[in-house]
């Protein structure tokens, strides 16, 4: 299935507030992905933008393809959630594969800094079911604080556990010259921090950020002509979930087990074979699901798996080595295609201080809402 790569990738600097427009942000991106590749703008045929539109801009797709000379190729909109620009590299994936575009540049954007923290967490409630959901006062964190008690009182998860995701993820956004936040966090810090919904605190918490990021799609033959370094799509799947309140469990996501499970049949590798893994961690329980759901630990021992460093550089499994959403910043269109950027950058051997050693197979999952979306995209080097 190694027959579309992508050849392109790059990001802006995640901040709390860029100060410039979302185009000018998206240049950033999109420059940094067309580096060293044999092409112009011209050469691309279709772009994919992908947001939940927090910005005043509306249907950003026409004036972002405009500024970045994209015109007259088509260009689309896909909104996902948080999950949105994963989303947008597996469309990118499915039109090469169909043979209707040859080069498809995914775009991620999102400029939150024109809310306030309020604002942006209402319009987030509002990504769930405005009926059954949203509507009761619904949140972000007051959802995942579900999931972290769940998982407390299942398996004796303690509050200290979660704090080691964050104190592991700040040790390397220090690294990470395009996090927002490069601070490297003591366990004290993370467990002083202000309550936010029981067990999760302030630091338990990613933070609402401005950011772009840009991927480069080509098929197979274009993909070796046009850069030396092509990293392959091996393995892909998807899935989704029910609302809240209709859930059997809320120690897993089963959309995500199962898009693991179908990127690693299409992949054909199962979770020993994974090098390096970016994993949506917009709060430190999602981390934790997100490790057994994808096999790296046993339902209940993701929390031991934190506290023995089997997720740093030298582990069992390096999770996040770019600080992920909980200290790089979480710019909801954007953040798939930043995750994917950090396991290119990987296994193209790019990824400097966070360097894991001959790194060939590596993966990404992205979750949209509380649980709601999940794509798992497995590359190849």
């Amino acid at each position: 299935m190694d027959d579309v790569a992508i050849v392109g990738v790059g990001q802006s600097k995640f901040s709390r507030k860029c100060g410039i427009t979302i185009k000018e942000l998206i240049f950033e991106a999109f420059r940094e992905a067309m580096e060293g590749l044999d092409i112009t703008n011209a050469d691309i045929d279709s772009s994919i933008i992908c947001s939940s539109l927090y910005d005043s801009q509306r249907s950003a797709e026409g004036p972002i393809a405009e500024y970045l000379g994209l015109n007259p190729q088509p260009t689309f909109l896909v909104e996902n959630a948080c999950a949105a620009s994963s989303t947008g590299l597996r469309t990118a994936w499915a039109f090469i594969k169909s043979g209707l575009y040859n080069i498809v540049t995914i775009i991620g954007i999102e400029k939150m800094s024109g809310q306030s923290s309020r604002e942006v967490a209402e319009m987030m409630g509002r990504a769930y079911d405005v009926t059954w959901e949203s509507s009761f006062g619904l949140t972000m964190p007051g959802g995942y604080a579900m999931h972290a008690q769940a998982h407390m009182a299942e398996y004796g998860t303690t509050e200290e556990q979660l704090a080691k995701v964050r104190v592991k993820n700040s040790y390397y956004s220090v690294k990470n010259k395009k996090a927002a936040f490069q601070k490297a966090l003591t366990l004290q810090e993370v467990l002083e921090s202000m309550p936010v919904s029981s067990p999760l605190k302030m630091l338990d918490c990613c933070a609402n950020a401005d950011g772009a990021s840009c991927m480069i799609l080509a098929g197979k033959d274009t993909a070796k002509k046009i850069t030396k370094a092509p990293v392959w799509i091996a393995g892909l799947g998807s899935g989704s979930n029910t609302g809240i309140g209709r859930r059997d469990s809320f120690t897993s996501f089963i959309c995500a087990k199962k898009a693991a499970a179908e990127a690693y049949k299409m992949a054909g590798v199962g979770p020993d074979d994974i090098d390096v893994a970016e994993v949506h961690d917009c709060f430190t329980i999602a981390e934790i699901i997100a490790c057994e759901d994808l096999g790296f630990a046993k339902p209940g021992e993701g929390p031991r798996l934190v506290e023995e460093k089997g997720t740093y550089l030298e582990g069992k499994i390096p999770v996040n080595l770019d600080g992920g959403l909980l200290c790089k910043g979480h710019p909801v269109g954007a953040t798939g295609g930043s995750q994917l950027r950090t396991i290119v950058k990987q296994l193209r051997g790019e990824g400097g201080e966070i360097q894991v050693k001959d790194a060939k197979i590596g993966l990404a999952h992205n979750i949209g809402g509380i649980g709601h979306y999940a794509n798992v995209t497995i590359l190849r080097r």
